[in-house]
Order: C-alpha cells, then structure tokens, then sequence
C-alpha cells in the first residue's frame, strides 16, 4: 500500500508532483514521522515554518508517526474571505 503525499498550492510548486511512499521505501528510509516524510521529499530544502500538515485531514504537527495507508498532505495556510 504506502503512504500518499500530497502537496498543494505554493507547497507544489517548492516541492513538485505528489508522491506515493510504498512500504519497500518507507521501512528503506526509516521513516516513521510526518518529519521523516519532509526529509525524504525535501532533498535538502527547509519546511517554511508556516506550512501546515494534516495526516488522514487532520491538522498534526511533525513528530506525528504515520503509517501505512496514510495520506499525508502539506499546504500553506489559507484565508477566507
């Protein structure tokens, strides 16, 4: 199955297309936290310190440990009006 990564709005455009984390890679690259997940996407690039993260659409920081068949979605903050 895997993890899903989905980035949106400016978030696309620093980091690309979504991703699709299978297990193989997960467990390759030990990754076990949202943070984990941003390493291994960012190739090197610091996270903005307003992005906001939610796994399974709920707003989680980034110690927070995925799993397999999360999605996981990176996105600036938004505004209504």
């Amino acid at each position: 199955m895997g993890i899903a990564v989905k980035f949106f709005a400016s978030m696309r455009d620093l980091m690309g297309d979504d991703r699709e984390l299978d297990a193989q890679m997960v467990q390759q690259h030990n990754i076990k936290t949202v943070d984990d997940i941003w390493n291994y996407c960012a190739e090197g690039k610091e996270r903005p310190a307003n992005v906001l993260v939610a796994v399974n659409m709920d707003y989680v920081g980034g110690s927070t440990t995925v799993k397999d068949g999360d999605e996981v979605a990176f996105f600036p903050p938004v505004t209504g009006g």
